[in-house]
């Protein structure tokens, strides 16, 4: 599973992150006292007791699309396996999903995402952009041992209320759950409706040094993920990301980002995880 204003002063920043913040551990603990639960009724009495293993950790991530300053936001993942069999792998950047049809190299599955909000003071009295919430689905591919394409599309309900899709391969060497390493390319594709709100300048918004702009959808980023895990022990381990993304097209020469941003998008983030259950080491 698995995202500015630093220069604006700590309490501004204390109280952009605050919602995030609450809304994450929440669920992270919820999901967490689930897990516990779940994991001692499997080794009580279930023939095949199920391991899971929890990461939890801060990251640093871009509180907007394009912006140039970093903001920490909690970083959670939880991943779930049969006795016997290794956590199957998935990416530090992909979204909130699971599975449900899975064959033995095709997964399909719906997917949640979640983008920060912009504000207007941070964009120079430009229109703000709430929080966004997307959903739609996702489809994978596992191509040989240590090759997974995968595709992602969304349709944001609130906030942006645009389209987004992402294209990624990732290229897997792993020894077990002893030790896992990941990289590969990302390809962002966005509709008008969602460059426009990150990017876009309207007519009406527009002034003598932010003349207007059209954004028209199409590609939005290219970029790379990599990700690292290392098992210290046989319950705790280490979990790790870092991904960066360059603007390009309508958004790379925006204004936007010229005046207030950055088209070099950085994000990355460490965890300390903990497995339950006995199985596979």
């Amino acid at each position: 599973m698995s995202f500015y204003g630093i220069g604006r002063g700590p309490a501004r920043i204390f109280r952009r992150i605050t919602m995030y913040k609450r809304t994450c551990f929440t669920l992270c603990l919820a999901a967490l006292g689930a897990t516990v639960a779940s994991s001692a009724t499997a080794q009580d009495g279930a023939d095949e007791p199920r391991r899971t293993r929890v990461a939890l950790g801060p990251q640093m991530v871009p509180s907007y699309p394009g912006s140039e300053t970093l903001v920490l936001r909690p970083l959670f993942d939880i991943s779930r396996a049969e006795a016997g069999e290794e956590f199957a792998f998935e990416a530090p950047d992909e979204s909130f999903g699971f599975s449900v049809i899975r064959g033995n190299t095709f997964t399909f599955g719906p997917s949640l995402g979640l983008e920060g909000k912009r504000a207007s003071d941070d964009v120079g009295g430009l229109p703000k952009v709430g929080f966004s919430v997307e959903f739609g689905g996702f489809a994978q591919l596992e191509v040989g041992e240590n090759l997974r394409l995968r595709a992602e599309a969304r349709q944001g309900v609130t906030g942006h209320d645009g389209f987004i899709s992402v294209v990624s391969a990732d290229y897997v060497i792993r020894d077990g759950d002893r030790q896992l390493l990941s990289f590969g390319p990302r390809v962002t594709m966005t509709d008008s409706k969602y460059q426009d709100a990150y990017f876009g300048i309207s007519p009406a918004a527009a002034s003598p040094g932010l003349l207007a702009y059209d954004a028209d959808g199409g590609i939005q980023s290219v970029g790379a993920t990599v990700g690292y895990i290392q098992q210290i022990s046989s319950r705790w381990g280490i979990y790790s990301y870092a991904k960066y993304d360059r603007l390009v097209g309508d958004p790379g020469d925006s204004p936007v980002v010229v005046a207030f941003g950055s088209r070099d998008q950085f994000a990355g983030g460490i965890a300390l995880t903990y497995t339950f259950g006995r199985g596979r080491k």
